[in-house]
């Protein structure tokens, strides 16, 4: 009892300083970017309020059906949760994988660390995040190619855009075949991360002058994956309200655009609205910077630009558009971290 005791105070106390240490990290990110909160903020304060705060409620609309397809997820994988508790999670992931890249990793083990607390299988939890990623994928590509037409139309198209979405295209196939194998054969998928951790390990090994993955966490990974991607192979079309929630998702942070536009008294078309969005979007993705920053704006400003909008206005427009979709990210995340903090465990209700 003691023993069991002593654990729960033990893991008190890491979670305690692994938020401390993220809050450190945060404002040290914050503070070697002051310069750029403050022109964001400096230029915010030039457009219409109004419509700024109607952006500013789409966002928070964005979190809320991210968290709500992460439910439909959990539910399909009979897992039960209360939206409230993703929505914190889900905010909190974000901004994890904002002051720390991992490739999403990070975020995931917020995920993961709250399924512990509530003794929710780490192979569904797994299975969750990674079919998220997944509709996350097929929601943005629906965008840039559209995105990309309204480019083409306006021959404004180069190759830079569209090597982006050749690369996002190729990862997307790269994790859904992925996800296929697990489907299909949890002893093909084990293989075949087994294999790409041995490969990975032969890469970096002259650098870290260690393994990088433990091939056996692989295996291990493999098997959880398999045993949640099962419920999924039996009802395939349950992902679909999830999918359409991941477009809505899009579609509400395309509409924190448009409210942009028009608290700059920016003349808004169809085209500019999606070709702007979507390539901005296409950059958080690829790009080696935390959430593309630095890329994106380059890159959105370029974008809105080449579809017609004064090179000063998209700058502005840019600016501001990340105020809100990046830097009140990281606010509510750091918000959400504290409460996750806090959150205390309540008993698992798996759906039969």
């Amino acid at each position: 009892m003691k023993s069991e005791k002593h654990s729960k105070q033990q893991s008190s106390t890491i979670r305690r300083i692994i938020f401390l240490l993220l809050l450190f990290t945060a404002f040290i990110f914050a503070i070697s970017r002051l310069s750029e909160v403050q022109q964001v903020a400096e230029t915010m304060q030039k457009g219409d309020w109004r419509w700024l705060g109607l952006g500013i409620l789409a966002h928070l609309l964005w979190l809320i059906t991210m968290a709500a397809c992460f439910q439909e997820l959990y539910a399909i994988l009979g897992l039960k949760e209360k939206l409230v508790r993703l929505l914190l999670l889900y905010t909190a992931a974000n901004f994890v994988n904002i002051v720390a890249p991992s490739a999403g990793i990070g975020g995931m083990a917020i995920f993961l660390d709250d399924a512990s607390k509530n003794d929710h299988n780490p192979g569904r939890v797994t299975t969750a995040a990674a079919l998220y990623i997944l509709l996350d994928y097929f929601a943005i590509l629906s965008f840039v190619a559209l995105g990309l037409i309204a480019l083409f139309r306006r021959n404004q198209l180069n190759g830079g855009e569209i090597a982006a979405a050749i690369l996002l295209l190729l990862l997307a196939i790269t994790f859904a075949t992925l996800l296929y194998l697990g489907m299909r054969s949890e002893e093909k998928m084990a293989r075949l991360l087994s294999w790409s951790s041995r490969k990975i390990n032969g890469l970096l090994r002259p650098l870290l002058k260690r393994d990088y993955i433990n091939p056996a966490r692989a295996a291990e990974f493999a098997r959880d994956l398999a045993e949640g991607l099962k419920q999924v192979r039996h009802h395939p079309t349950s992902l679909i309200k999830p999918a359409l929630l991941a477009l809505l998702g899009k579609a509400l942070l395309n509409s924190v655009l448009a409210f942009i536009f028009l608290a700059f008294g920016q003349t808004i078309t169809l085209g500019t609205l999606v070709g702007g969005f979507s390539i901005s979007y296409l950059f958080v993705i690829i790009s080696p910077t935390p959430a593309g920053l630095g890329f994106v704006e380059g890159a959105m400003s370029l974008a809105l630009t080449s579809l017609r909008v004064p090179f000063t206005q998209s700058i502005i427009l840019t600016l501001s558009y990340r105020g809100i979709t990046f830097w009140l990210t990281l606010v509510y995340g750091i918000i959400a971290l504290r409460f996750v903090n806090r959150l205390t465990p309540t008993p698992a209700e798996e759906i039969q």
